[in-house]
Formats: C-alpha cells, sequence, structure tokens
C-alpha cells in the first residue's frame, strides 16, 4: 500500500455545478454536483481516498495512473490533477462512528443527564477498559 495517490478527474461543468468522474476508476464519482472548483477538489479527493481505501481492503490492484494526454475529454471537460495521503484517509475512516442504542434503567439514566455526563465517552471508555483494549 502506498501512502500517496495521485490520478486525473475530469470536472465537468454544467449548469448544475461541476461534476466530478475519474477515467482510471469508471465507478468513482463524486456524490453531488459542486458549486466552485475549491468544493470541487475536496469533493474530489474524498471520493478518490475512499474509492482506493475500498480497493485496499479488497485486496484489488490499483492501477498506475494513465497520463492526461491519452484521455479523451468532452469539451465543457477539464482534466485536475487529484492527490490524496491515504494516512489520513485511512485513519478517518478507521476512527468513524457507528451508533448503538443501549438500555439503562431510568433512575440511572437521569443521574446521568442531572450531571451531564457523556453517555458516549463514558461507554466507549468503559468498552476500551473492558476489552483491554
Amino acid at each position: 500500500m502506498k501512502n500517496e495517490y495521485s490520478f486525473i478527474a475530469f470536472f465537468e461543468y454544467a449548469d448544475d455545478g461541476i461534476s466530478i468522474s475519474f477515467p482510471d476508476f469508471p465507478g468513482c464519482f463524486s456524490s453531488a454536483p459542486a458549486d466552485d472548483v475549491e468544493t470541487a477538489i475536496r469533493n474530489a479527493r474524498e471520493a478518490l481516498g475512499l474509492h482506493l481505501f475500498g480497493m485496499e481492503q479488497d485486496g484489488e490492484i490499483i492501477p498506475e495512473p494513465t497520463f492526461a494526454f491519452r484521455i479523451n475529454r468532452g469539451s465543457n471537460t477539464v482534466p485536475v490533477l487529484i492527490d490524496v495521503f491515504m494516512p489520513v484517509i485511512r485513519a478517518t475512516v478507521k476512527t468513524s462512528y457507528v451508533k448503538k442504542t443501549v438500555s439503562l434503567p431510568a433512575w440511572l439514566a437521569a443521574a446521568a443527564d442531572q450531571r451531564k455526563v457523556n453517555c458516549s465517552k463514558v461507554f466507549q471508555e468503559a468498552l476500551v477498559s473492558y476489552m483491554n483494549l
């Protein structure tokens, strides 16, 4: 696994914003058109990073980037080099949170609320301690 990747993204300009695609990864797109170039670059980095992370997790071979001059594009499309730093992506994905529902006796929940206890934090600390992590 490499720590840095750079691939060409296509920014396609239309009335509803900038759509992003990656010629080296046909299934990699941003979720919605961006309103400006800064947002498009952020969205492209996120889409590429998550796509590459998924490929790493699935054990897929990540291809070498195609040179921009070898890629056909439309008239309202601009190639943009997008780079991602994978350690940040990996850490972000691995520390994402999931919601768990727990049941507490009503008196305990009320006491925690009264003392403004951050139950999520307490549960996390308790699980880490309980599992010796």
